[in-house]
Formats: structure tokens, C-alpha cells, sequence
């Protein structure tokens, strides 16, 4: 079965080439380098990853995400983050696909708060133009925003990444259920990362189980796809990288076909699409 991780940041330790913002954060010594990436592919015959600009690290400097990409072309897919208030940045957007490969965007609100901003909507369009497809991170706060960019932009293929961020508690019925409207939206996909995330517990997070089981019904398989929230050290501290596979790859209650197309089969046709079966 093809896997394919959707969902992977990752640190250079090369500081002086590739500097951190100020107060960054960080992984645990010795983790999360691409390296560390490919051993942890390599170990979970995981095929090809898509590298997710890590802004808490890096915030807009794509650099060590671009060199990654253009170095790494036959398993890794760049996902780059551009400032929505820089005017440039639709430009720069161009160039990092043209130059380096890149194949997605993370989309984030503009600095006063605004999805449905000009600067947002300027860089949604130029990735229209590319081919290339859009990650959006947000908050339920959000939904109403993002429902109506999925609507202007219908033609773009559009990932909902960690789906509102879901957590175990009072706010996951409600969140969830902004998930499954913004659904509707038949260009939007869901990124699966959610479940350690929002899990009060450790392995097999059975709690958000019945959260994620709905978004798939919901969505269709077609239209969701698993990712590690590598390096899981940092991000998922109480579930390993063969952990999280694990939930998706057995415990999950999946027909067999539903699980090819979460695991490989829809990130391959969104971000890797000549990537051999």
C-alpha cells in the first residue's frame, strides 16, 4: 500500500545557513532535520512527504523548505508559507514554484485577523493559476471566511489542515460540526492529523476516533489524508511516528479501499501526482 505523509516540519541543523526567528520553537537535539525524516519514512515504508513550512521556526523564510524540495524532488513535496500583507508575495510564490518545485501553499489570515483579506485572496488566485494546492490553517472562528473563499475559489484544490484543530472536550462537537459543513465544499479536503493532537490520552487516541470516522464518511475517502505532525517529539510528544501511522494503518475501522486512499492514493493525486504505485 502507498503511504504518503502530508504533514511534516522540518528544522535544518544548519542555523548560520538557514537562521530561526527569535524564540523559536523547538524540537527536542537531533530531531527534525530531513535526515531525521527519512529515517523515520524509511522505517515506516512511508514513499514520499510533504515538507509544511514551519513558521514557528522559520516564520516567512521558505529558504531550507525550497532547497529541501528542489534537492529531494521524487519524495518530497515543499509546502511554503508567504506573508499575506506582503504585496510581493504572490511573485515570490511564483518564483518558489518555477525555481524550487514547490507544489502547495499554506494560507493563513492576514495580520489583522482576516481570512477573506486581499492579500489572501491574491495569493489563493496565483496558486489557481500554478496548479498548486492551497493548505488553509485556521480556527472554527474562521469557518464562515473560509466557506466563502471555497466558494470563489471552487476551482481550486484546497487541504483543511487539522481540520479546525480539534480537541477532546466541549468544543469538539461544535468544532466538528463546522468541519463537516465547510465539507460541503467539494474542493476542500481534510488533513487527518488531528487525532494525537486532540487526543486526552495517549495511543490509540480512541477518543477522537469517532470525530475522524465522521469526517471521512462525511468528506469521502477521495477527499482526506493522513499526516504525521513530524517531528512527533515536538508535536505529538505522546504518540511515536509508527504510533500515529498505526492508528490509520489498524485501529481505525477502514474498508480496505478507504484506507489506500487516506493513507496514498489522495495525496498522490494532489501533490505527487508521478509518483509510481
Amino acid at each position: 500500500m502507498l503511504v504518503v505523509d502530508t504533514h511534516a516540519h522540518i528544522y535544518s541543523p544548519d542555523e548560520k545557513r538557514y537562521p530561526p526567528i527569535d524564540k523559536p520553537l523547538r524540537p527536542p537535539a537531533g530531531k527534525g532535520s530531513l535526515e531525521h525524516l527519512r529515517r523515520e519514512s524509511r522505517a515506516n515504508a512511508v514513499r514520499a512527504v510533504c515538507a509544511i513550512q514551519t513558521s514557528t521556526f522559520y516564520r516567512f523564510d521558505n529558504r531550507y523548505i525550497c532547497d529541501s524540495a528542489k534537492a529531494n524532488p521524487d519524495w518530497v513535496a515543499g509546502v511554503g508559507t508567504l506573508d499575506p500583507d506582503d504585496p510581493h508575495s504572490p511573485g515570490l510564490l511564483e518564483q518558489y514554484v518555477r525555481d524550487y518545485g514547490l507544489r502547495g501553499m499554506r494560507s493563513i489570515p492576514a495580520r489583522d485577523g482576516k481570512l477573506d483579506h486581499p492579500g489572501v485572496k491574491a495569493l489563493w488566485k496565483k496558486g489557481a493559476d500554478l496548479g498548486i494546492v492551497i493548505n488553509v490553517l485556521i480556527g472554527r472562528e474562521k469557518t464562515a471566511e473560509a466557506d466563502g473563499l471555497l466558494k470563489q475559489f471552487a476551482g481550486l484544490r484546497v487541504v483543511l489542515d487539522h481540520c479546525l484543530n480539534l480537541k477532546a472536550g466541549p468544543s469538539l462537537e461544535p468544532t466538528l460540526g463546522d468541519v463537516l459543513r465547510l465539507g460541503r465544499n467539494k474542493n476542500l479536503h481534510a488533513k487527518l492529523t488531528f487525532i494525537p493532537t486532540g487526543s486526552a490520552g495517549g495511543y490509540p487516541c480512541a477518543d477522537m476516533h469517532p470525530a475522524c470516522l465522521k469526517i471521512i464518511d462525511a468528506y469521502g475517502p477521495e477527499r482526506c489524508v493522513w499526516g504525521s505532525d513530524f517531528p512527533c517529539e515536538l508535536w505529538t510528544p505522546k504518540v511515536s511516528y509508527s504510533e500515529h501511522l498505526r492508528i490509520f494503518t489498524h485501529d481505525l475501522p477502514l474498508k480496505d479501499t478507504a484506507r489506500a486512499a487516506i493513507l496514498g492514493e489522495t495525496a498522490r493525486r494532489l501533490w505527487f501526482p508521478r509518483l509510481a504505485g
